[in-house]
């Protein structure tokens, strides 16, 4: 099987220097890269720019690694490679918001208080998701907090939104921890309950998933 697995934040940036980002490591995303390539199957990472030199040597043979920046950095990426991929798992942290006018220098905070408009980004899955076959499988990622419940309803409206055929479910809580209490989902019901596991059970259960192995 060929996989797509994308790992770690985006950036968006505000001048040449200061970017926008979120807290994600791409531990998740990592996990289930080396445990597809452990499982005998070609992967190709796409992994957040600034964890390519301390993630890299945690992933192993069959693994392909692309570095990416910004959201129009890994939906380009994605596009490119979507149509040759079997499956993809979405678990890279993608920005919300981009700069409407990114500085073309370094700001000086000499200048005094400065106003930002910020834009809402493109839906990476979804533009990517809309040219699926129908033998191709995609996993998203889903970070809510809330009542259980309403997490779940809120992750099942968003892998349908995206088109995608699995939604993992996690809250704020996992990012930058070693496990995470997750569930897994689909349109037909509950595939995987929530549980705290570690991010490389989590990863193999999803590779499992993938596969149609127990």
């Amino acid at each position: 099987m060929r996989l797509i697995v994308t790992a770690g934040p985006t950036r968006e940036y505000i001048d040449t220097v200061r970017f926008i980002t979120n807290a994600s490591g791409g531990r998740m995303g990592c996990a289930v890269a080396r445990a597809a390539a452990e499982a005998g199957h070609h992967v190709t990472v796409l992994l957040a720019q600034g964890l390519v030199s301390s993630a890299t040597s945690a992933l192993t043979q069959n693994t392909t690694v692309v570095p990416f920046v910004t959201v129009e950095d890994l939906k380009g990426e994605l596009r490119a490679r979507f149509a040759e991929c079997d499956a993809l798992v979405m678990a890279a942290a993608v920005g919300d918001f981009r700069l409407e006018e990114p500085a073309k220098s370094k700001l000086s905070r000499s200048a005094g208080p400065i106003n930002l408009r910020l834009l809402p980004t493109e839906d990476v899955v979804a533009a990517v998701c809309a040219a699926k076959r129908d033998d191709q499988v995609t996993i998203t990622f889903a970070v809510e907090d809330g009542a259980v419940d309403e997490m779940d309803a809120k992750a099942r409206a968003e892998m349908a939104a995206k088109k995608a055929d699995y939604v993992v479910v996690n809250t704020p809580v996992a990012i930058g921890r070693d496990d995470s209490r997750a569930c897994v989902l689909s349109a037909s019901g509950v595939v995987l309950p929530w549980a705290m596991r570690s991010k490389q059970q989590l990863a193999r259960e999803i590779v499992n998933l993938l596969t149609g192995s127990e």
